[in-house]
């Protein structure tokens, strides 16, 4: 495939309904061959094809529009074949509507004491059964073909924090040159867009400049890669802040691995389009809800005669039918129905605040109603 292939086609389109006056937000909407995500949007992570605990009807039911999965994983278990035998992942899952997966360029960092990485890829020892799995760009975007996403993303290495500058420069080059063995090696680029990833850890002058690199290639779409894993945020901002407004303005923007309230306002105001995070499945698997921004251990004995909604503003099923005493004595009893709730909630939780920001970007109000969260420090609820 032509790297000019790769802009958007027939089965994508991305169109920006509204801007914001005060800053590089926008309202969009991001046409892919199942169905819309209007932007900004949180997407809910669905690692292995679920989104833990949860049916896609109830995914579906908190407004999530998009969901993401992990190549990595998949190919573990149950395996890129058997999914494509299945009709593909929205079928082999029942998720209807869109889809994106990672490219198991995370996994490069997050499981770096069980890999060894070269030029030509990456050898996992699978944490499952201690075989060796060699993942090189076009494995990575071979698997992804078989999933059926409809976005996939080339295959990067995504360097740790804290790192020298001569080791993200060395990373970041090799990103690169992936990519386009990535955009080389996609078979599918009616079907499915391929997203590049602009790395460059801490150090704004080489995220820029791998920007305008990828820029070049005219992709469907660009992330924003190796963000949140570990660094603060007053590190974290400034790269956003450096490089999505950069990005093409007809293109969708995606930062990854990013779901906090504040993380989410910061990106957005500087032209950020989607996220996904597992914080709230995970939050919820441990008991922990997020309302409005702020985290609530359910543990805690002051829920323990608290009969009230865990948000009355939510409109989850969750803050509609059960107390916060109820979610305090399911929590503590370790029943599975609080893990749920929670973790309904939760995804709700951020996608809802995704969608207020959207209506506050479309009626141009977006700094004005989220001023709190623009400033330096963290507002109360």
């Amino acid at each position: 495939m032509n790297e000019s292939d790769c802009a958007l086609n027939s089965a994508f389109s991305f169109q920006i309904e509204a801007t914001c006056s005060h800053s590089h937000a926008r309202a969009a909407r991001f046409d892919t061959p199942h169905g819309v995500v209007e932007t900004p949007r949180f997407m809910p992570v669905g690692t292995v094809g679920t989104v833990k605990g949860l049916t896609p009807a109830q995914v579906a039911a908190t407004g999530a529009q998009m969901v993401l999965a992990n190549t990595y994983h998949l190919h573990l278990q149950p395996g890129e074949d058997l999914v494509q035998a299945a009709g593909g992942i929205h079928r082999f899952m029942n998720w209807s509507q869109p889809m994106l997966t990672d490219s198991g360029g995370f996994q490069v960092f997050s499981l770096s004491e069980l890999r060894k990485l070269t030029e030509d890829g990456v050898t996992f020892q699978s944490p499952r059964d201690g075989r060796l799995i060699h993942f090189t760009p076009e494995r990575s975007i071979e698997i992804q073909n078989a999933l059926g996403a409809d976005v996939i993303m080339a295959f990067d290495e995504c360097p740790p924090y804290p790192a020298e500058r001569d080791a993200v420069v060395e990373a970041t080059e090799r990103t690169y040159r992936w990519l386009k063995r990535s955009i080389a090696a996609h078979q599918r680029p009616k079907a499915q867009a391929l997203f590049g990833i602009v790395q460059g850890g801490v150090y704004p002058d080489l995220r820029v400049a791998a920007a305008r690199q990828l820029i070049d290639l005219d992709l469907p779409g660009y992330a924003i890669g190796g963000v949140s894993v570990g660094e603060p945020n007053e590190l974290m901002y400034p790269v956003v802040e450096a490089v999505a407004p950069i990005l093409p303005a007809h293109k969708p923007r995606y930062l990854m691995g990013v779901g906090t309230h504040k993380e989410m306002v910061r990106a957005i105001a500087a032209g950020i389009d989607v996220f996904d995070c597992v914080i709230p499945t995970r939050f919820g698997r441990h008991g922990t809800a997020i309302v409005k921004g702020e985290r609530y251990n359910l543990k805690n004995a002051r829920f323990r005669e608290d009969f009230t909604p865990l948000d009355p503003d939510c409109p989850c099923y969750c803050c509609q039918n059960f107390t916060r005493a109820y979610l305090n004595h399911l929590v503590k009893a370790k029943e599975m129905l609080g893990y749920i709730l929670l973790s309904l909630h939760n995804i709700t939780e951020l996608v809802q605040f995704t969608c207020r920001i959207r209506e506050s970007i479309l009626s141009d109000r977006f700094t004005e109603e989220f001023a709190d969260w623009l400033t330096d420090t963290e507002p109360t609820a």
